[in-house]
């Protein structure tokens, strides 16, 4: 496998999880990150992290509008419920193994 092969395929992996998670909007971002580590927001960082180092402009709200295929204000208002106490508890307990994203 070449380099831009590689890249290619991480690229389409990449879109995939995003559309997926697009069509996921029942799926909280508090689930992902107690469950995983990382969330929508976590992938806008690194989008926009990534945008910076190839010297583009992308910043935090136009690399969350690439993820969740709108607005975070549209995204929350539209699907975004409030987090329970237990969420809230699970999100401090599990802190140490969230996503690190260099500059944010």
């Amino acid at each position: 496998m070449t380099k831009e092969q590689q890249t290619q395929i991480e690229a389409a992996a990449f879109r995939g999880l995003v559309e997926h998670l697009q069509q996921r909007t029942d799926v909280q971002n508090i689930d992902l990150m107690n469950l995983a580590g990382f969330c929508r927001n976590c992938l806008s960082k690194w989008y926009s992290a990534e945008a910076k180092k190839l010297g583009l402009d992308i910043d935090y709200a136009a690399a969350q509008e690439v993820v969740y295929g709108m607005t975070y204000d549209e995204w929350k208002a539209s699907h975004q419920t409030k987090a329970t106490e237990e969420q809230m508890q699970r999100y401090q307990d599990t802190s140490e193994l969230h996503a690190r994203i260099s500059g944010y």
